[in-house]
């Protein structure tokens, strides 16, 4: 089993923001899904991870050992799939994934070769090892992405908004993949979108302004919002009122009117009870964080 324990940890740049606001977590196998708006300091959480850049304090620990100090360890036992991931013109896949494994550092012909059959079989790209992967479509794109992120059996691998872009089915077969993948290892899926969390992740956390706002299991964090989602349709021209009486959480045009949806211990008047969602865990999150 492995772990990662952040306790703590706080990273201010040089120009006084501070991307990061004492946060402390134990992830474990599995999906882990750290979900936040474009800003919220996930970037700057994984670049302190993977050894990129010293934290301001605090310490973080990968199988018991301290990477703030031996950042060689977590890059040894690393995938990553950024979110663009770039491919070499006129190379194909089996040739790319070769050298990535010789960079890598892969230096068996024979372990490299049994490496990159399998992989390329597991992301059912095999029978286009010969093929350029800048020709691929997205979903292959992505699923290639795995593919090099697995090279050298790592035991932790960071995804970045990984189905930015697909179609229903590719993301269907890629997120299949991923739990496939996170069985035996950890895998951090860093997302905007809460349909990626709600679908693959077991464990999750709620983050903006380089804090964690929401920690837990999917379904026990839209537990805790049981009885206290409503929603109401109203004009365009009651917003800003609704906004001055209420805590609305979320708001979308459906047939030219505004459906609200707002949090409440009690019943206001005039609007249904709504069975609470992730994604309204998010937003009231994000709310409260706002204020």
């Amino acid at each position: 089993m492995n772990t990662l324990k952040i306790n703590n940890l706080n990273l201010t740049y040089n120009n006084g923001h501070q991307a990061i606001n004492n946060i402390s977590i134990e992830i474990k196998n599995g999906m882990f899904g750290l979900l936040g708006p474009n800003g919220a300091g996930k970037s700057s959480l994984m670049k302190t991870i993977v050894g990129l850049q010293k934290p301001s304090s605090g310490s973080i620990q990968f199988n018991d050992v301290d990477i703030v100090r031996n950042s060689d360890y977590i890059k040894k036992n690393l995938g990553f799939l950024p979110q663009d991931f770039g491919v070499y013109p006129k190379v194909s896949a089996y040739n790319l994934l070769n050298h990535i494994a010789i960079l890598k550092g892969i230096k068996d012909d024979t372990e490299r070769k049994d490496q990159i059959q399998y992989l390329l079989e597991k992301v059912n790209l095999w029978n286009f090892k010969n093929k350029e992967v800048h020709t691929f479509s997205g979903g292959m794109k992505q699923r290639f992405g795995v593919a090099q992120a697995l090279l050298g059996k790592p035991k932790i691998i960071i995804v970045d908004e990984p189905t930015a872009g697909l179609d229903p089915e590719e993301r269907n077969r890629f997120n299949t993949l991923l739990n496939e993948i996170s069985a035996d290892v950890i895998v951090i899926l860093s997302t905007h979108l809460v349909e990626d969390v709600k679908n693959l992740c077991s464990e999750m956390t709620i983050m903006n302004k380089g804090q964690f706002l929401k920690s837990g299991q999917p379904k026990e964090l839209i537990l805790e919002l049981k009885n206290k989602i409503w929603s109401k349709s109203i004009e365009k021209d009651e917003l800003d009122f609704y906004h001055s009486n209420f805590n609305i959480i979320s708001q979308q045009l459906v047939e030219r009117k505004l459906q609200i949806t707002v949090f409440s211990n009690e019943q206001p008047k005039d609007f249904e009870m709504t069975t609470p969602l992730l994604e309204h865990v998010y937003f009231y999150a994000l709310s409260q964080n706002n204020e």
